[in-house]
């Protein structure tokens, strides 16, 4: 019998094992999927409420924006000169109004204007030249931020005993106190013509590293020093390294100077700017400036690709150096100087005209913000207090 009652229960014990209920999965499979948007116009929406906003105090902020118009540069940059002085690119005819987006958990929450149409953007371009030394870095171009320029760029532009100093951390922390005149422009700023409202009087040179200034010369050579070490134009690495693997539009453009253009290899090839001070820059709409804020929010991670290094994203996001909260090329938020009312976390992509990428990881936001006269802090403000949570 006893027997008989085992030969039974070994029949039995798969279809025990098929009756138990289904058990629970792993933590790893139950996490939420990041959200990446697809290619150009394919990015999914959430309404506020679905992203952790109150609808109506969303609703009040975009209000608010809308009625911020930039004072500082006219619709038609007839200011250009008597702000910067003398262009040496071109500018548009015409910009678009104040325009911008709100994402959350990379969905666009709210929009506004016409943040599809590509304008200058000014100094935000210093943030994509600090994202391609990053990668210069991860490719072995260079060995250490920290290595003399001059070590191997050749160029005649780091030939002095003065600029032997400088370092490419120098230059992305502004303190590079490079000596000398890029594209008929001093590094010194002496010049109304020249430099318009932004011309500064002389003073005596320091040591490379040990000196902040906000200076777009310095920027513009740094820029070429990048074009020397890739030796292919650095608009065409940034769509292929950057721009194409998150999915962004074929509507930007990075505008070089007249006079701008180098031998590289015996081919003709422009030097890109840090900016638009003096025309030219990078033209580009507020969508695709939203995607490269959120690859730097993802820590340099889209999909499945790690395009930046996550250690650079750390790395020029972390204060250092003479200057302010400043990072390399990014402006920092960790003594709660820039942005009161905002995470010590946060960081900016800042250009004139008040054009602005705002992260936040803390909440998971990115904001694009252009052509604005308000606050940046005043909108974030009203933006965390929408949030629920």
């Amino acid at each position: 019998m006893k027997l008989l009652r085992s030969y039974l229960l070994l029949l039995l014990l798969p279809a025990l094992a098929c009756s138990r209920p289904p058990q629970p999965t792993t933590a790893t499979a139950q996490e939420p999927t990041t959200y990446y948007p697809g290619p150009g116009n394919r990015w999914q929406r959430q309404q506020p409420e679905q992203a952790g906003f109150d609808p109506a105090r969303l609703q009040e902020v975009v209000a608010w924006a809308r009625q911020q118009e930039t004072t500082q540069m006219t619709p038609n940059f007839s200011t250009q000169a008597d702000i910067f002085g003398t262009p040496l690119g071109p500018l548009p005819a015409s910009r678009a109004a104040t325009n911008g987006l709100i994402l959350r958990h990379g969905y666009i929450v709210a929009e506004w204007g016409d943040t599809e149409r590509a304008d200058p953007t000014y100094s935000v371009a210093k943030s994509v030249l600090s994202t391609i030394l990053g990668l210069t870095l991860e490719k072995g171009l260079i060995k250490d931020i920290h290595a003399p320029v001059a070590s191997s760029i050749h160029d005649g532009g780091y030939d002095s005993e003065h600029n032997k100093k400088v370092t490419w951390e120098h230059h992305v922390r502004q303190s590079s106190e490079w000596e000398g005149s890029m594209w008929g422009k001093n590094a010194d700023f002496i010049g109304k013509e020249a430099f318009g409202k932004g011309e500064r009087k002389p003073r005596a040179l320091q040591e490379p590293g040990s000196y902040y200034e906000y200076n777009d010369v310095r920027i513009n050579r740094f820029a070429l020093s990048l074009l020397q070490l890739w030796r292919r134009p650095l608009p065409e690495v940034f769509r292929t390294e950057i721009m194409q693997p998150i999915g962004a539009s074929n509507s930007w453009q990075w505008v070089h100077y007249a006079n701008s253009t180098v031998q590289i290899d015996g081919k003709p090839m422009a030097s890109v700017s840090g900016g638009t001070r003096w025309g030219g820059g990078l033209w580009i709409s507020a969508r695709d400036e939203a995607r490269f804020g959120y690859l730097f929010l993802r820590q340099g991670r889209w999909q499945n690709r790690q395009l930046v290094p996550a250690a650079w994203v750390q790395q020029a996001t972390t204060p250092g150096g003479p200057g302010p909260d400043y990072g390399y090329l990014w402006w920092l938020n960790s003594q709660r100087k820039a942005w009161p009312d905002a995470p010590a976390t946060s960081y900016a992509a800042l250009g004139a005209g008040s054009n602005t990428i705002w992260v936040d990881p803390e909440h998971d936001l990115v904001i694009v913000w252009r052509w604005h006269n308000g606050s940046p802090n005043e909108l974030i403000k009203r933006v965390l207090a929408a949030l629920k949570s």
